[in-house]
């Protein structure tokens, strides 16, 4: 008898899908597999479609039939390895997993890679849901198709949602009780984007996230997806992009996950010494198949078109270049290289579906390494990232700013080399999660010295990341230098703020974010060698620097003038390219931001003294660990 006869129920994919779907390239490919609400042959009910083309047979199990795995058997569809099925009468809400039976015997219960909505964790079924959210952002993504973020303020600020802030009682904040909050807060402190450590669906609360299970899904913790679009919206309304943290390098092996997902290697490597990551404990996945590609572009698209994500930041990209990161051996590429070739192909796939869907979003990879052309376009060779976190110049800063005073001479290479290659990408520069934990110590705790120098060094080196040519983004408790290193189970130590200290070294972080978006001499031209000039790059051994930063236009121009030192300099002479009064518009020791309010008199008028290859020259007091900002005021 023939089988397709005896079904009672439309396929959802065409034989156009199938097409595409084998060629890797049916990119809302969530709206064709996972479960969906629809209208079969007149009857209203859930349709259901799942990939696993070496599996003996699918079944779906859920509450509505008691978790038989023989109620509803799925059909395969042998031409792309999918199994479709229409079950009638089920609604909104319904528990469901795939059970699959091996071609070896063994039944496997898991998750829906596609599904949009899974059961709180440590639970893992997954739930049909329906999408019902309308939005109010229209106004925000018009304007976001004609955002150039090469060439505008990014302030990015890195947020775990779990821990930026909990009840009383320490439980979590939900979706929309961060709404209410949050994205006041990012504007108030001068933020143009929010970055979220992923909300993907993941198994372990004490993680940041990157361990991810449900690549379609945002995670129950905090609420619905409904709930997550909410606060996306009210980010939007208030000026604020929305950034999402994504893992395409590796997922993790819980058994109802991924991992052997038929019962063979399916998104996966086969071979172990490519397909396991010995360092996270995770596997990676398998690029050189069009349809595990297919899934990930899919859910990269999904998060920016279904969520109105305004940015991707993809981590672990180097662990996807390199055959041997983190190895010990490994098996050399076709030309006997260590570049994971199907990877390289995987990221400009990638980066050519965003760039042609989703004008004006950030596309930032974590590549720690000196990979060539991480951020020039894929057609022309590189790799197609919109940007690149500059980890050379975070670990060499927090290096440098870490020292003593007396070993800060040894180590000012440190502090000036990242301008030698800040032209080569096109750079974030992040103070990350990733510092701030592990015993590394939080920023403010990195600082030498009493409390004092601590928290003037802190405004000074702040200074020195908002005008160093490059985007921005800090993590969370940065801002008010908090004390303590980061940790899941609290939330931000917001009662720091209590202190003296720490509000006024609030109010000089959003000063200087506000500061940075304002003038155009600090982000236009970030990515030319005409935006910046070094001033002094050496002072004969001191940690003091000074360089100017320029826009596109004759007028937007500022001088900068930083001392690391804990002594204050007098009668420093700094050469300014311009005879005109120079305005100070921002002094890290102000008394408003805790300082000793040593400083010039709100600016000086430059003097026909020739000075660091230039005409005229101001005649400066520096503040001990103190940042100065100069505007030219021509009359």
């Amino acid at each position: 008898m023939d089988v397709m006869k005896t079904i009672d129920f439309d396929f959802i994919l065409t034989d156009y899908d199938i097409y595409l779907f084998n060629q890797g390239n049916l990119f809302e490919l969530y709206d064709k597999l996972g479960s969906h609400l629809s209208t079969n042959r007149s009857r209203a009910g859930v349709h259901f479609a799942v990939w696993a083309p070496n599996a003996a047979a699918v079944s779906v199990a859920g509450s509505f039939n008691s978790w038989s795995e023989e109620a509803n058997p799925m059909v395969c569809r042998h031409s792309c390895g999918v199994w479709e099925l229409f079950i009638p009468a089920l609604d909104e809400g319904v528990l469901y997993k795939f059970y699959i039976r091996t071609r070896e015997g063994a039944l496997l219960e898991k998750a829906d890679p596609f599904a949009q909505y899974h059961e709180h964790r440590p639970s893992n079924a997954s739930i049909v849901y329906a999408h019902e959210y309308e939005w109010g952002d229209d106004e925000f993504t018009a304007r976001r198709r004609s955002f150039d973020p090469r060439t505008s303020p990014v302030s990015i600020y890195e947020v775990h949602a779990g821990s930026w802030k909990r009840h009383a009682d320490g439980s979590y904040l939900s979706y929309r009780e961060l709404a209410a909050q949050l994205p006041d807060y990012a504007a108030q402190c001068g933020f143009t984007h929010i970055e979220f450590l992923p909300l993907m669906e993941h198994p372990f609360d004490g993680s940041w996230g990157y361990q991810v299970t449900g690549y379609f899904a945002a995670t129950s913790r905090f609420g619905t997806p409904d709930d997550l679009k909410y606060l996306v919206d009210m980010c939007h309304r208030r000026n604020i992009g929305v950034i999402f943290d994504w893992v395409p390098a590796h997922f993790p092996s819980d058994a109802f996950g991924l991992y052997r997902f038929d019962g063979t290697p399916l998104f996966e490597y086969a071979d172990p010494q490519k397909g396991f990551h010995p360092e996270w404990n995770t596997y990676v996945f398998d690029y050189t198949k069009p349809i595990v590609r297919n899934f990930l572009i899919a859910s990269a698209l999904y998060w920016l078109s279904t969520f109105h994500g305004d940015g991707i930041r993809v981590d672990a990209v180097a662990s996807m270049l390199y055959l041997d990161y983190a190895r010990n051996s490994y098996t050399p590429n076709i030309h006997g290289g260590k570049e994971n070739l199907e990877a390289v192909l995987f990221l400009r796939s990638l980066s050519r579906e965003i760039a042609q869907r989703h004008r004006g979003v950030i596309f930032a990879a974590e590549e720690s390494t000196a990979w060539p052309r991480v951020t020039e376009p894929a057609d022309e060779g590189g790799l197609g990232f919109g940007f690149k976190w500059n980890m050379g110049w975070m670990h060499d800063f927090l290096e440098y700013i870490s020292l003593d005073p007396p070993h800060k001479h040894s180590a000012h290479h440190k502090l000036v080399f990242s301008m030698k290659y800040a032209y080569s990408e096109r750079y974030i520069l992040p103070l990350s999660h990733d510092e701030v934990v592990h015993c590394k110590r939080p920023l403010i705790g990195k600082m030498p010295g009493n409390d004092t120098e601590r928290f003037s060094a802190l405004r000074a080196s702040y200074a020195f990341m908002f005008t160093h040519p490059g985007k921005k983004l800090l993590f969370m408790g940065g801002e008010i230098a908090q004390k303590c290193e980061w940790n899941h189970d609290t939330s931000i130590a917001w009662h720091e703020l209590g202190s003296a200290r720490n509000a006024a070294l609030h109010r000089f972080f959003t000063d200087l974010n506000r500061l940075y978006s304002q003038k155009k001499a600090l982000y236009e031209m970030d990515y030319e060698r005409g935006g910046f000039e070094w001033v002094i790059r050496n002072d004969n051994g001191s940690p003091l620097i000074a360089f100017l930063r320029r826009g596109r236009a004759a007028h937007d121009m500022l001088l900068v003038v930083i001392n690391f030192s804990p002594q204050m300099r007098h009668g420093c002479r700094v050469g300014v390219p311009i005879d005109c009064f120079w305005k100070e518009i921002l002094n890290s020791d102000a008394a408003l931001y805790g300082g000793a309010d040593e400083g010039n008199k709100g600016g000086f008028v430059c003097e026909s003294v020739a000075s660091n290859n230039m005409d005229f020259s101001l005649c400066l007091t520096v503040p001990a660990c103190g940042a100065l900002i100069f505007e030219p005021v021509q009359s």
